[in-house]
């Protein structure tokens, strides 16, 4: 994962274009200085992208369907896909960035079978299941948030208890 940048259009080649050289860039100062590119796993489906780190699994991004406005594979580098997304809170859009050696191609085609996909539910549903996507959302986010939160106390709690036990040796005789 190359990382995210604003980008100033929803859409566009030349857009990507600039966001990658961009985050290339940034990567290979990072690089330079000793830090690896970070690897992420994907999770794609008719609610859209969530990023998540392979070991914890704990979600980076997540970057829902009816938000993302562009998404395609770099015809020059064909290691290169991205994809741009309006943030909800932001309300910027940004474009993600991924270096993968292989499948970037089938990553793409996904992504467009999620769109193909969700689509259709759309039409199946009356235009019925938008809302009940969109509460789904809500309520993920909300759980992002409160697992953030409880890391945060749990973390907090851990250094209370390593700060009680040296107080407990320095002052037992």
């Amino acid at each position: 994962f190359l990382g995210s940048t604003e980008v100033e259009q929803p859409k566009g080649t030349e857009v990507v274009r600039d966001a990658v050289r961009k985050l290339k860039f940034a990567r290979h100062i990072k690089k330079s200085e000793g830090q690896k590119t970070p690897k992420v796993e994907l999770q794609i489906s008719i609610y859209g992208v969530k990023i998540l780190d392979p070991k914890t699994k704990e979600v980076q991004h997540n970057c829902q369907l009816h938000r993302i406005s562009f998404c395609a594979d770099d015809k020059t580098d064909k290691r290169i896909f991205t994809f741009i997304c309006k943030d909800s809170e932001s309300n910027k859009h940004l474009c993600y960035v991924f270096d993968s050696e292989k499948c970037v191609k089938e990553i793409t085609l996904t992504i467009g079978q999620a769109f193909d996909l969700a689509y259709r539910k759309f039409l199946e549903s009356g235009g019925k299941d938008v809302e009940t996507r969109k509460q789904i959302a809500g309520l993920q986010k909300r759980i992002q948030e409160l697992e953030t939160e409880n890391a945060e106390l749990k973390n907090k709690v851990q250094d209370l208890e390593n700060q009680l036990r040296i107080t407990q040796v320095h002052t037992s005789p």
